[in-house]
């Protein structure tokens, strides 16, 4: 039962916006399925309404990789007619980033988060960045509803803990995570700087990893004072991190 929940994945080009490349952290949710000979990996871009462009930009990096890659999507309607088979089927299912407030309900409608509990019970990889970190927490701040971040709770809960993304790439990230341990409306919470990804066995944090150096991951639990308290957790570099020899 394993869990890698990311500030990172798919890299950029210079070749524009969707067209990406993988990186560490991809290579390394494969690892986790155990390498299997040429390994399943579905990508889920519900968190973007199943942009085409995000579709087509997957398949793109995919290219030279030797996995056997395929999509769900759920707009307009399921591509896939048995989707609890495909899915159980899979080594990986990589989550990509946009709105968590809008997947989580498009998840539930559908009936993914029973159906991705089982995937994970059963040891298929989940794996994500953005809102496709925060959907397996309680919850964490998000962009979901306009540009002032705000609290996105009823997440699938699968690991009980608030989530932070993008901690050290957007200003109103740490500032909010803190207060809302504070407050309790979070529980102990884990945060992930760009290109750092969570890594848990089970429900145990087991270490952090990174696709570049000088990152780090962070726990932040409420104090005895009512105060948040923060912990840097020393990230793992992975094999091709960025600006490493």
């Amino acid at each position: 039962m394993k869990i890698l929940a990311t500030s990172g994945g798919f890299l950029p080009t210079d070749r524009g916006a969707f067209v990406w490349r993988t990186g560490p952290l991809i290579d390394f949710a494969v690892q986790l399925a155990g390498s299997p000979a040429r390994p399943r990996l579905c990508f889920l871009g519900t968190a973007m309404g199943d942009s085409l462009l995000g579709t087509a930009a997957f398949y793109r990096a995919m290219v030279d990789v030797d996995v056997r890659a395929s999509h769900l999507e759920l707009f307009p309607m399921p591509n896939i007619a048995d989707m609890r088979a495909h899915l159980l089927a899979q080594d990986v299912i990589w989550v990509n980033g946009g709105s968590v407030a809008n997947l989580l309900a498009v998840w539930r409608v559908h009936g993914l988060d029973e159906i991705l509990r089982e995937c994970w019970e059963q040891g298929v990889v989940l794996a994500g960045v953005s809102a496709g970190s925060i959907c397996w927490h309680v919850g964490g701040p998000t962009d979901s509803y306009g540009p002032a971040l705000r609290p996105a709770m009823g997440g699938l809960g699968f690991l009980p803990y608030g989530n932070g993304v993008h901690y050290d790439g957007e200003t109103q990230r740490r500032p909010l995570l803190h207060k809302l341990v504070a407050d309790e409306t979070l529980p102990l919470s884990y945060a992930s700087d760009d290109g750092v990804g969570l890594v848990y066995e089970g429900t145990d944090l087991v270490e952090a990893v990174a696709d570049r150096p000088g990152v780090a991951a962070y726990q932040v639990e409420r104090g005895a004072d009512g105060t948040a308290v923060e912990t840097r957790i020393e990230a793992r570099l992975l094999p091709g991190a960025q600006g490493v020899a």
